[in-house]
């Protein structure tokens, strides 16, 4: 059995991006506390982003060059080389201000619809993006639907108005979203009916029960996607709940849902279902949709709950991970006033920025794998705190990482290779065998 990786990079508070010679700190024999038993079934499709307008708006205060080097650093080869994208229908919590893409009181017919103000202030981030990554995946999801189609007719909270008529008309401004976006060049490759349908904020929202989602998905957006764009998958999501008996099985046990279904999204406490799903539905594919947004401070702590978090996530079969806001201004406040983390923070008044711990997070595991690599299953006392994976172009990764004050040793066996080092205090490590 082999013992010395071929790359081993760190990040250390102390030391952003490191690469240490295999081997480089001895480290005293002990018992093998990680070792992978397999793959996942599902292949992996990839570490991804959202696109949001406060986002974009922060990048064009930078000077080109320096907007461009950020962009390179999400999206390149050298960079975080990010395979995904979420685009939000209209406005999301990170909107500049709250809109839809028709305000026209009772326009069922939908002649009024318009992305125009997409064109304007969120596809620019779309295309540098693609300019980067042409083969990057995009989904999209709405926060409300226009607000005529609710109760209250509001953007905030409220609920849909489950009139067939209604029903037939928001599918089709789906679809008409989707034709709209491949105009410009922008080819949405699965859509999702709702961001989070059991929360009722005071931001863009809209909520749904499960029966709702069964009944939209199965007789009014599957058919009129089916119909228009067959190509582009109807997915269950993004769901924040841990209702499997309420919101997912009532989708899942519809008949007219079966054969539509792609996928399932999940955020936020859809967390705490994925063995359910795991058990129900082993063969749908299951995403992490929007990472869990943080407070503004943008700190070490808190990333290391992120690792933590992806961890859980792959451990429990999901096959695609996305981030939710790539940059911000510093404090992170969206316009209603929760202050999030980011990848990277923009400072405008100054034309500096700067990357965010969460950044190197993601660039221990995103600038490594690839879609078409597979998860692997771990074992062992460390297995919380790792995430491997078994790569198509040959050989494996492992991130791992150690947020205690102390050193932690590490005994590893992946893929029938060893790895023996030492983790420093509060570090990320990937090892590339």
């Amino acid at each position: 059995m082999s013992n010395e990786p071929h790359i081993h990079i760190i990040t250390t508070p102390d030391a952003s991006w490191q690469t240490r010679a295999p081997g480089a700190e001895p480290v005293s024999a002990q018992v093998c506390n990680l070792r992978s038993r397999g793959r996942h079934p599902h292949a992996w499709e990839g570490f991804g982003g959202c696109f949001n307008e406060i986002g974009w708006d922060a990048l064009l205060r930078l000077a080109p060059a320096s907007r461009s080097s950020l962009l390179d650093g999400l999206f390149s080869e050298d960079g975080l080389h990010l395979d995904m994208g979420r685009l939000p229908m209209g406005a999301s919590d990170y909107a500049l201000s709250w809109h839809s893409y028709d305000e026209t009181e009772g326009d069922l017919a939908l002649n009024d619809f318009s992305i125009a103000r997409d064109r304007e202030r969120l596809f620019p981030f779309v295309h540098e993006a693609l300019a980067r990554r042409p083969d990057l995946r995009l989904f999209a999801s709405p926060w409300s639907p226009p607000t005529w189609m609710k109760f209250p007719a509001a953007y905030n909270y409220g609920t849909f108005r489950m009139e067939p008529e209604y029903l037939a008309s928001y599918a089709d401004y789906f679809v008409r979203y989707v034709e709209a976006c491949a105009v410009d060049g922008i080819h949405i490759g699965s859509v999702h009916p709702q961001n989070e349908p059991v929360a009722d904020q005071k931001f863009p929202s809209c909520v749904w029960t499960g029966d709702e989602l069964a009944e939209f998905i199965g007789g009014y957006l599957g058919p009129a996607m089916a119909a228009r764009f067959p190509e582009v998958g109807v997915w269950l999501g993004t769901m924040n709940t841990a209702d499997f008996e309420n919101m997912f099985l009532p989708v899942l046990s519809d008949p007219r849902c079966s054969g539509i279904l792609r996928g399932i999204g999940l955020q936020w406490d859809g967390k705490n279902v994925l063995q359910k799903l795991a058990a129900a539905c082993p063969e749908l594919p299951r995403w992490q949709t929007e990472n869990e947004c943080g407070d503004g401070l943008n700190t070490r702590a808190y990333a290391h709950g992120i690792f933590s978090l992806v961890s859980h996530y792959l451990s429990s079969g999901v096959n695609a991970y996305v981030y939710w806001n790539m940059a911000l201004p510093p404090g992170g406040r969206s316009t209603w006033g929760w202050e999030q983390n980011s990848l990277a923070v923009v400072d405008g008044a100054s034309g500096e920025w700067s990357w965010q711990p969460e950044y190197y997070v993601f660039k221990h595991l995103a600038h490594f794998v690839r879609p078409g690599d597979f998860p692997l299953q771990l074992d062992g006392m460390l297995a919380p705190c790792a995430v491997a994976f078994e790569r198509a172009a040959g050989g494996h990764v492992l991130a791992i990482h150690n947020p205690q004050p102390q050193p932690v040793p590490l005994h590893a066996e992946i893929g029938g290779k060893e790895i023996v080092a030492k983790l420093e205090p509060d570090s990320f490590h990937t090892f590339v065998l």
